[in-house]
């Protein structure tokens, strides 16, 4: 039993890392889905992780190291936590070494502009899936919407300022 979960844990990272592009935020909807449907945990505990993952210091993919953590204890953290590390940094490493030498090229450009919507599609599909998960509190969706349009608009508006505003409307809207 224990060894199938570690497969499982494998089958759900090693992906999920290849998918990674954009960073931690790229993948959430990936992994909330399956763990959703590997029964891992609830809705409610998965957020809960998600949130201290937000907080802590450090790259917002540990919350790969929770999940991990959560299906199979530390074995499942350490398990997790390279099967979502190590394969994108070994493609990474691979790409990097050779990309500077076709830049300029035109399949280098396109893709390059092709992985731009790619990534912001995938982060925009994760922060969905924690807006669904918060329930119907349209106030909340207002507060995202709010202030993705005022990143938008204002791109080189400090973020901590717009994540202070979104936390203070929370409290009193929320």
């Amino acid at each position: 039993m224990r060894e199938d979960t570690f497969v499982a844990l494998l089958l759900v990272f090693v992906p999920l890392s290849l998918l990674s592009v954009g960073g931690g935020p790229s993948i959430l909807a990936g992994l909330q889905n399956a763990v959703a449907a590997r029964g891992w945990m609830s809705q409610r505990d998965f957020l809960d992780l998600f949130a201290i993952a937000r907080a802590a210091p450090g790259p917002g993919v540990l919350l790969a190291t929770l999940v991990g953590w959560k299906v199979a204890g530390i074995p499942g953290a350490i398990v997790a936590s390279l099967a979502l590390f190590v394969p994108s940094s070994l493609l990474y490493y691979a790409v990097a070494r050779h990309w500077n030498a076709h830049r300029g090229k035109l399949w280098h450009s396109a893709l390059e502009r092709g992985l731009a919507p790619v990534a912001a599609a995938l982060i925009l599909a994760g922060s969905l899936v924690i807006l669904r998960a918060s329930g119907t509190n349209y106030g909340l969706w207002a507060i995202a919407a709010a202030s993705t349009a005022t990143l938008l608009w204002r791109p080189r508006l400090n973020p901590l300022w717009v994540l202070a505003a979104g936390g203070i409307a929370a409290m009193l809207f929320g």
